[in-house]
């Protein structure tokens, strides 16, 4: 596996490989691998010849600067778990190799509709610095497929629009939502969890629970749904409810009537203690999640589990 810092050693290795015939897949992250990581990797790796990993934890994403310093970095760990995950490339920059002019970028990156409500809202800027960071790898990688998971709809909403809107040459692909037995979605941030506030955090996968079954069983208000998704957090005391809702899963928009259930989508955000936290599924039950892998190092049982 190469292990580079450059934008130019990237882009070189990535061109080298394109001008072989080989086919190069991308998984951006902020490192604190975990298993969702994996998965993405593996359907990299099933998909593609080349797989580049990035690493860098984006300060243009972060609105509050000590949540960016509170976040999890394990480099020497990630690097490991992405050689055992047969990667190629892992990218790893510095702040300052991805933005020449920091701390004052000139150039930014902003993608309205899909970026202005809901995570929009609540972290102004946030998608800017994620449309950023985004645009900018994928002009490093150059033509390839992007890998990234459901659990950020509302980011892969995003992503999409940028690669369309600006006619990257990037193909962006969707992956399954990994979780814990419990249901718990895996996030890096679920580490600074205490045991208490761990258990407590499965109630977001409870409310998209019961909105799935407010929908299975013929409602079809939106504003309905989403009453029985905020009951459900309402019975947690150390949860503190953002939103949750019933969306339009194309344009973000929240859903009044619910005339199609399969175009629509149930988002849920809410702050746990010091961490916040994000879920999201279809309006009715899909293959879109999977468990967490009980063994994340075995990757053929890995690429049967997510198919």
């Amino acid at each position: 596996m190469d292990v580079v810092e450059t934008t130019a050693w990237c882009r070189a290795l990535l061109d080298q490989a394109r001008a072989a015939g080989r086919v190069v897949g991308l998984v951006p992250t902020m490192g604190a691998l975990h298993d969702g990581h994996r998965s993405l990797m593996a359907r990299a790796r099933a998909d593609c010849d080349v797989v580049a990993v990035s690493i860098f934890v984006n300060p243009l994403q972060f609105g509050d600067p000590e949540d960016m310093e509170r976040y999890p970095r394990t480099l020497e760990r990630d690097l490991l778990v992405c050689a055992e995950a047969g990667v190629d490339v892992a990218f790893v920059p510095t702040v300052r190799q991805m933005y020449p002019s920091w701390p004052a970028p000139s150039t930014t990156v902003s993608v309205g509709g899909v970026s202005d409500a809901w995570e929009g809202a609540s972290r102004p800027g946030h998608f800017d610095g994620v449309a950023t960071v985004v645009a900018k790898l994928f002009a490093i990688a150059g033509p390839c497929r992007a890998y990234f998971g459901l659990k950020d709809f509302q980011q892969l909403a995003v992503v999409r629009c940028l690669a369309r809107d600006l006619s990257l040459p990037v193909e962006v692909v969707g992956c399954r939502i990994v979780r814990e037995p419990d249901g718990l979605a895996l996030s890096s941030r679920n580490v600074r969890l205490s045991a208490g506030e761990r258990e407590a955090a499965t109630v977001l996968s409870r409310a998209l629970a019961a909105g799935r079954a407010a929908v299975a069983s013929g409602e079809r208000s939106g504003a309905a749904v989403g009453r029985a998704m905020r009951a459900a957090v309402a019975l947690e005391p150390l949860v503190r409810l953002d939103y949750a809702v019933a969306v339009d899963a194309a344009t973000l928009e929240e859903s009044d009537a619910i005339d199609n259930p399969r175009a629509v989508r149930l988002l849920v955000a809410a702050q746990v203690g010091p961490v916040r936290l994000i879920d999201n599924s279809a309006a009715l039950e899909t293959a879109d999640e999977v468990p967490a892998v009980p063994d994340a190092t075995d990757q053929v049982r890995l690429l049967e589990r997510i198919g």
